[in-house]
C-alpha cells in the first residue's frame, strides 16, 4: 500500500542534493512495480537490505580503524629519513673539514709538481725538437749519401720525404726549425734540380726537343734511330725523377701571377719536367714577341697566336705517345698535352695583359685583336681539346675596362653593319628568290644579314667564363634587335601609302622572319642556360615581380619575349593595314553589285544555265588579283594570316551590306548563292580544302534565302513559336535543333528571322 502511494503521489528529484525519498520511490518502483501480488516479498527484500546495511557498516569500521595506523606508519618513515639525513650532514661536515685541511698541506707539494711538469713539457718539446732536426739532417745526410754514390733516384725519393715534413710543420710556432727545414730542402732541391735538368736537357737536345715543324718533318722526335731505346729510357728515368721534385719544387718556386684584376681560375703549376721542355720555347716567344723586335708589333697578335698553335700541334704526337705513357706509370693523372697547352697559353695570357691597355682605344686594332683571339680559342677548343676550367683569353677579355671596350666596339660596328645592310640596294630582295624550295620565307637580304650578325655576336660570347658577361651581351642583342626593329618601323611609315608594294611586303616578311628565328632561339640549350642565370639575378635584385619570375621559372616566357612582342604587335599593325586597304578595294568594286535589283532577277527554272553577276566581276576580280599579287610577296605564313583576315572582312561586309540590306526573290537568292558558292568561294580554295567554312555568314544566309518554301514556313513557325514561349523556354532546343539541321550554327535565331523575312516570295496561307 505504501508504493501504491508513491507511485500516486508524484515524487519530483531534486538535483541540487542528494534526494533519498526520489532514490526510495525509484527502487520499490523497479523491485515491486504496480503488482499487488509483488507486496510479498517485501519481508525478503527486508531482510537483503538489512544485511546488506550491515556489511556496509563492517566496511566503514575496518576503514575507519585502518587508516590511522597507516598514518602512524608513514609518519614514523618521515621521522626515520630525517634523522638519516642528519647524520648524512653530519658525515659531509667531517669529510669537507678532512678534505680542506688535506688541501692545505697538499698545497706545496702541487706547486713543486707544477714546475717539475713544466720542466719536463719543456725537455719533451725540447727533445722534440732536437728530433725533427735529426731527422732532417738525417735525410740530408742520406741525401749526400745517394749523391756521392751516383743513386740520384733515391735522393730525389728522400727530397720528396724531405718535403712532406717541411708541409706538416707549416702550422709550427718554430719559426727557426722551419727556416731550417726550408733552406735544407732549398739547398738540396737546387742541387738535384741542376744536376736532373742539366741531364734531362742533354736528353731533349738528342731528340732534336723542341719540334719546329710539322711531325712528318721532324729529325729524330718520333723516329727510330739506332739508340732511340737508350735515349727513351733516359727520358723516362729522368722524367720520373723530376717528377719527384714536383713537392719540393711548388714549395719553393713562387708561381707567376697576372694581376688580380683579371679573374683567372685556380690552377696548379705546370709539372717541373714540362716546365723544362718549355723553356726553350718561352724562350723563342719572348724573344720574338717582347722588347723591340720585328715581330713584335701590335697590330699583327695573330702572329703570336699562331705560332702558339703551331707549337701545340707540333708537340701533340709526341706528347701523348711518348710522354703521356710515362705519367700513366708514374701515377699522375696529368695529361701531358693539356698540361702543355695550358703552359703555353699562359704565355698568350701575359702577352694580352700587356698589350691590350696599348690598343684599348684604337678601335681598329682592338676589333681586329679580339677576332683573332676568337679564332684562336675557337681552333684550340675544337682542334686540340682545351678544358673551359683552364685559364683562357676569354679571362682577360673579360676584365672591366677591356670588357666594357668590347661591348663599345662590338655595338658600334653592329650598328655600321646594319646602317650598310638598311642602305643596300639589294637590301629588300631576296637571295634565295630563284629558288622555291629555299625562299620558303621570302625573307629580304637585310634581315637575314642582320639575324647572321646576331649569331655571329653569339658564336663570339658564348664562351665567356662568368654567366654575367654573358647577360651582358645578351642585353646588347636585344638593343640590336630593337634598333633594328625601330629602323624597319620607319622605312615601313615611309611606305605606307603603298601597303600593297614590293618594299612593304619585304619589310613585313623582315619581321616575321625575325621573330621566328628570336622564338626559335629561345628553345636554344645557350639561351635556356642565360634564361636562368637571368632569372637568378633578378631574384637576388628583386627587380621584378613574382609572376614574372614564376613565368622566367615555369620556362612560360623566354629571354627574348620583349623582342618578339613587340615585332609580332609591328607584323599585326602591317597586316592589318594591308587587309584594310585590299577591303577597302574591295567595297569600291562592290558598289555596283550592292545595288544589284536581288527582286527582280529571273528564276533559275527561267534561265538556260546560270552565270556570273555582272556586278559581281570587278569585285571578283580585285580579290583575285590581290590574292595573287601577295601570295608572291608574302611568305606563307603570312599570306594564310592575310586571307583569312580578309575573308573575315568580306563575309561580314557581304553579310550585312548587300544581302541584309535587301529583299530576295527566288531568282535573286539563286542568283546570290551561285555568285558566292560558285564564284566567290573558290578564289579561296587554292588556300584552303573547304573556303566556305571562312565565310559562314555568307554560306548560312544562302541556305535560308534558298529553302524551299514549305521548309521555311516550317522554319518560321518553330521560331515564332520559340519566340512565343521565350519566358518558360521549353521549346528553345528544338528551335536550335531545327537550325543546326539545316545546317546554321554561326547565325542568331533574330537573324534568321530577319533573313526570313527578306524573302519576296511566301504563298498566302490565309494568316
Amino acid at each position: 500500500m505504501a508504493s501504491i502511494a508513491l507511485r500516486e503521489k508524484e515524487v519530483t528529484r531534486d538535483l541540487d542534493h542528494c534526494d533519498i525519498p526520489y532514490y526510495v520511490s525509484e527502487f520499490l518502483e523497479r523491485e515491486l512495480g504496480s503488482d499487488y501480488d509483488s507486496l510479498g516479498k517485501l519481508d525478503s527484500l527486508i531482510e537483503k537490505l538489512s544485511e546488506n546495511k550491515k556489511q556496509l557498516e563492517e566496511q566503514v569500521l575496518t576503514v575507519s580503524s585502518e587508516v590511522p595506523k597507516r598514518i602512524q606508519n608513514a609518519l614514523k618513515k618521515a621521522e626515520d629519513s630525517k634523522k638519516s639525513l642528519s647524520q648524512l650532514l653530519e658525515e659531509e661536515t667531517v669529510l669537507s673539514e678532512s678534505i680542506n685541511s688535506h688541501l692545505l698541506k697538499a698545497q706545496p707539494w702541487m706547486e713543486d709538481l707544477d714546475v717539475v711538469i713544466g720542466q719536463v713539457e719543456e725537455l719533451e718539446r725540447h727533445l722534440a725538437y732536437l728530433k725533427w732536426i735529426c731527422r732532417i739532417e738525417e735525410l740530408s745526410d742520406s741525401i749526400q749519401q745517394y749523391l756521392m754514390t751516383n743513386n740520384v733516384p733515391e735522393a730525389a725519393s728522400t727530397l720528396a720525404c724531405m718535403a712532406e715534413l717541411d708541409i706538416k710543420l707549416q702550422e709550427s710556432s718554430c719559426s727557426h726549425l722551419l727556416a731550417f727545414v726550408r733552406s735544407t730542402v732549398k739547398f738540396w732541391h737546387k742541387i738535384l734540380k741542376d744536376k736532373l735538368t742539366s741531364d734531362f736537357e742533354e736528353v731533349l737536345v738528342q731528340l732534336r726537343w723542341p719540334f719546329v715543324g710539322p711531325p712528318q718533318s721532324q729529325a729524330f722526335g718520333l723516329a727510330a734511330p739506332a739508340n732511340a731505346p737508350d735515349v727513351y729510357n733516359n727520358l723516362e728515368m729522368l722524367f720520373c725523377q723530376l717528377l719527384k721534385l714536383q713537392t719540393s719544387d711548388e714549395l719553393l718556386t713562387k708561381p707567376k701571377q697576372l694581376p688580380e684584376k683579371y679573374p683567372l681560375p685556380p690552377s696548379p703549376p705546370v709539372v717541373l719536367p714540362i716546365q723544362i721542355m718549355l723553356n726553350p720555347l718561352q724562350k723563342r716567344f719572348k724573344y720574338h714577341f717582347t722588347g723591340n723586335k720585328q715581330t713584335n708589333v701590335l697590330n699583327k697578335p695573330e702572329w703570336y697566336l699562331t705560332q702558339v698553335l703551331m707549337w701545340i700541334g707540333n708537340h701533340s704526337k709526341f706528347l701523348d705517345d711518348k710522354i703521356q705513357p710515362i705519367l700513366e706509370k708514374a701515377g699522375s693523372s696529368v695529361n701531358a698535352g693539356l698540361e702543355f697547352s695550358r703552359a703555353l697559353v699562359m704565355l698568350i695570357l701575359e702577352k694580352l695583359a700587356a698589350d691590350i691597355p696599348c690598343l684599348l682605344y684604337d678601335d681598329t686594332l682592338f676589333c681586329h685583336l679580339v677576332d683573332e683571339v676568337l679564332l684562336f680559342e675557337r681552333e684550340l677548343y675544337s682542334i686540340h681539346g682545351y678544358l673551359s676550367s683552364f685559364p683562357s683569353c676569354m679571362h682577360i677579355l673579360s676584365e672591366e675596362s677591356c670588357f666594357q671596350r668590347w661591348l663599345t666596339v662590338e655595338k658600334k660596328f653592329a650598328l655600321q653593319k646594319m646602317d650598310s645592310m638598311l642602305s643596300s640596294e639589294a637590301a629588300w630582295i631576296s637571295q634565295y628568290e630563284d629558288i622555291t624550295d629555299v625562299d620558303e620565307m621570302k625573307v629580304p637580304d637585310c634581315a637575314e644579314t642582320f639575324m647572321t650578325l646576331l649569331l655571329v655576336i653569339t658564336d663570339r660570347y658564348k664562351n665567356l667564363p662568368t654567366a654575367s658577361r654573358k647577360l651582358q651581351f645578351l642585353g646588347l642583342q636585344k638593343e640590336l634587335v630593337d634598333d633594328f626593329r625601330i629602323r624597319l618601323t620607319q622605312v615601313m611609315k615611309e611606305e605606307t601609302r603603298a601597303s600593297l608594294g614590293f618594299r612593304y611586303c619585304a619589310i613585313l616578311n623582315a619581321v616575321n622572319y625575325i621573330a621566328t628565328v628570336l622564338a626559335d632561339w629561345a628553345d636554344n640549350v645557350f639561351f635556356l642556360q642565360l634564361q636562368q642565370a637571368e632569372l637568378e639575378v633578378h631574384a637576388e635584385s628583386d627587380t621584378v615581380s613574382q609572376l614574372q619570375l614564376g613565368q622566367l621559372a615555369s620556362m612560360e616566357s623566354s629571354v627574348f619575349d620583349d623582342m618578339i612582342n613587340l615585332l609580332e604587335r609591328l607584323k599585326h599593325d602591317m597586316l592589318t593595314r594591308q587587309v584594310d586597304h585590299v577591303f577597302r578595294e574591295v567595297k569600291d568594286a562592290a558598289k555596283l553589285y550592292k545595288k544589284e535589283r536581288w527582286l527582280s532577277l529571273p528564276s533559275q527554272a527561267e534561265q538556260a544555265v546560270m552565270s556570273l553577276s555582272s556586278t559581281a566581276c570587278p569585285m571578283l576580280q580585285t580579290l583575285r588579283d590581290r590574292l595573287l599579287q601577295l601570295e608572291q610577296q608574302l611568305c606563307h605564313s603570312l599570306f594564310k594570316t592575310f586571307w583569312q583576315m580578309l575573308a573575315e572582312k568580306v563575309d561580314l561586309y557581304i553579310y550585312q551590306e548587300i544581302i541584309m540590306a535587301n529583299h530576295f526573290n527566288e531568282g535573286g537568292a539563286a542568283q546570290l548563292q551561285f555568285d558566292m558558292s560558285r564564284n566567290l568561294f573558290p578564289l579561296f580554295s587554292h588556300y584552303c580544302k573547304r573556303p566556305e567554312n571562312y565565310f559562314k555568314h555568307i554560306k548560312e544566309a544562302c541556305i535560308i534565302l534558298n529553302l524551299n518554301i514549305g521548309s521555311a514556313l516550317l522554319l518560321k513557325d518553330v521560331l515564332q513559336s520559340a519566340s512565343e514561349n521565350e519566358p518558360s523556354k521549353p521549346s528553345q532546343p528544338s528551335a536550335t535543333a531545327a537550325l543546326n539541321e539545316l545546317g546554321l550554327y554561326k547565325l542568331a535565331q533574330r537573324d534568321v528571322e530577319i533573313l526570313l523575312n527578306l524573302r519576296a516570295s511566301w504563298p498566302n496561307t490565309g494568316k
